[in-house]
């Protein structure tokens, strides 16, 4: 990670670009396979023979990329993931602009197909990939959060503090609200739930 610069100095305004993983050819067709057959059939229906048939693939050819269901699923969520990231162009310098983007990736979250499945019809399954251990998917959002949190306090708009500490907390801000959003969703309005999570990330950051 960059060295901070003093608060005093003026801001940088700084694309954020975490590391994204890529992948090739071959694996992002098998995985882009994977997560049509979760959106179709949920994660327990997976199984390595349908991916290699509806991939056109050998089990041979998946199982030298990934030993399990189990990681051809969190591989294919990973994809997903970034693909999701990868659209998150703007620049970040201020509180408000890094509070809007994790806002506008909450709803970029719950409205994928493949996710807002999950969440919608395996709640289980999202807690099982998604939060019960840091995996990838997970470490790709802190990075990005943590490089936006540092540019934002160069301008002295978000208080100081260890950037990735602070990453994990807005991670679990935004994790937790997408989660229980439609468990809250008849007590709560889509507009009232945009306003109090973007109240509760804000007033964190703020100085």
């Amino acid at each position: 990670m960059e060295d901070r610069q003093a608060a005093s100095e003026p801001p940088a305004r700084i694309e954020v670009r975490a590391d994204l993983p890529s992948w090739d050819a071959t694996d992002a067709h098998i995985l882009d396979r994977a997560a049509g057959l979760i959106l179709a059939r949920g994660t327990a229906g997976l199984t390595i023979a349908e991916l290699a048939r509806e991939a056109k693939v050998s089990r041979p050819t998946i199982y030298r990329r990934w030993s399990s269901v189990d990681e051809v699923v969190r591989a294919a969520l990973l994809r997903r993931t970034v693909l999701l990231l990868s659209g998150f162009e703007t620049a970040v310098s201020t509180r408000a602009e890094l509070v809007a983007e994790a806002v506008r990736f909450a709803d970029a979250f719950r409205q994928d197909a493949v996710f807002g499945s999950l969440l919608s019809s395996e709640p289980e399954a999202f807690t099982q990939y998604s939060l019960e251990r840091v995996g990838t998917s997970q470490r790709v959002m802190l990075r990005w959060l943590a490089d936006a949190i540092v540019h934002a306090q160069r301008g002295g708009t978000v208080r100081p503090g260890d950037a990735d500490d602070m990453s994990i907390m807005m991670l679990l801000i935004v994790q937790s609200a997408v989660l229980s959003h439609n468990a809250v969703s008849a007590l709560i309005g889509e507009a009232e739930w945009h306003t109090e999570l973007t109240r509760a990330m804000d007033g964190y950051l703020r100085p």
